[in-house]
């Protein structure tokens, strides 16, 4: 798999592009708040139809401007497919894959399979669970429609059963329909739980191997999955239902659960030194593009946004020398010897206020 073309146009600072990309290592560099992640944003829209920074559709269109377009051409397995996504201000996005409109944006999911890494991402172990299950999800949702399912479902009956925790305050005869909505969650729930211990313990094979090479034998990791429920959600659920009722809010379930790193025997995310964190979280980066790989039986779009200087001379010579034969697209603010020399890059692209210039090959020398 890989991305051939980019067309965007007034799409944050960019007012036309269209650039074709290399099948290997695309670098994009210049000094900070240029465009560069801009880049690797939109490719990521493309692929999510959402931004990794949480950014509002609105919040996309370059200033002055009511609509904003992109448009990427893909390689699947030898079949190209045309990814074009039209942004509104005022109303919802709409979206097409070879010219034929989707009416949701979930469909989207699976067609191209993208791994962001930034610097914020080296902080996922020791950040809050929020990140955690964020990982989880976005990673089965591009890998497994169902899982995208459920989750959708699980959150709207979230949503609706913390509504009416709040209504049974002023209203108490609701509590007898309290019932329906829990064995509802628990339905979903626990189909969420099931798909994402799964995943871990994939992830935890793969996983400890390359931490195993990445410290040179001295740390063993092991991932745990975190299920607050326990063997039954629905009796846990029902036995802190006055608590819900008190608090007016859903304190048990998927949406609380979290993943636990332990080191040589230890929390890493609580007692371990802030290498030890980074360290892991490349491993977990590293496992997720592997795990990838064998699910889709491809290999997926890697987009490495300004990470490479936040790691040192052995780690990021262990993530250049992994990634060799993956499509990706890095951004720096200058051009590294080390990362030619370790990865060899394929097409090398200079950004200014909006402008991307393509440097021929003989430039690098």
């Amino acid at each position: 798999m890989h991305i051939k073309s980019l067309e965007l146009k007034n799409y944050r600072n960019y007012k036309e592009l269209a650039v074709d990309f290399s099948p290997g290592s695309n670098l994009f560099y210049g000094d900070n708040a240029q465009g560069k992640t801009n880049i690797l944003e939109s490719i990521y829209i493309a692929g999510t139809s959402k931004s990794h920074r949480g950014s509002k559709d609105k919040e996309l269109i370059r200033f002055g401007e009511e609509e904003a377009h992109i448009r990427l051409l893909l390689d699947k397995k030898e079949i190209e497919h045309r990814i074009d996504i039209h942004l509104k201000k005022r109303k919802t996005k709409g979206i097409a894959i070879d010219g034929m409109p989707i009416r949701k944006s979930g469909d989207l999911l699976g067609l191209l399979n993208i791994i962001f890494f930034s610097p914020e991402d080296l902080s996922i172990i020791k950040n809050g669970p929020g990140e955690r299950r964020r990982f989880l999800d976005m990673e089965l949702c591009q890998l497994q429609k169902i899982y995208m399912y459920h989750l959708s479902q699980y959150n709207k009956i979230l949503k609706q059963r913390n509504q009416l925790l709040a209504q049974i305050y002023y209203e108490e005869h609701l509590l007898d329909t309290l019932d329906i909505w829990d064995m509802q969650l628990v339905q979903y729930g626990i189909s969420i739980i099931e798909k994402r211990k799964e995943f871990v313990q994939e992830l935890n094979e793969i996983m400890g191997k390359i931490h195993d090479k990445l410290t040179g034998g001295k740390e063993k990791i092991v991932v745990l999955y975190e299920n607050q429920a326990g063997d039954d959600f629905l009796e846990q659920l029902q036995k802190r239902r006055d608590q819900d009722l008190k608090y007016k809010n859903t304190g048990l379930g998927p949406h609380r659960d979290d993943m636990k790193f332990i080191v040589n025997g230890i929390d890493v995310r609580v007692y371990g030194s802030q290498g030890q964190q980074r360290t892991a979280a490349l491993s977990l980066k590293l496992a997720e593009i592997e795990l990838v790989r064998r699910k889709i039986g491809d290999t997926p779009i890697l987009l490495l946004d300004d990470v490479l200087s936040e790691l040192d001379s052995s780690r990021k010579g262990y993530l250049l020398e992994s990634i060799k034969d993956i499509q990706t697209f890095i951004t720096c603010t200058g051009l590294e010897e080390f990362v030619n020399r370790q990865l060899g890059i394929d097409q090398l692209f200079y950004v200014r206020n909006g402008i991307i210039l393509k440097e021929e090959q003989e430039a690098r020398s």
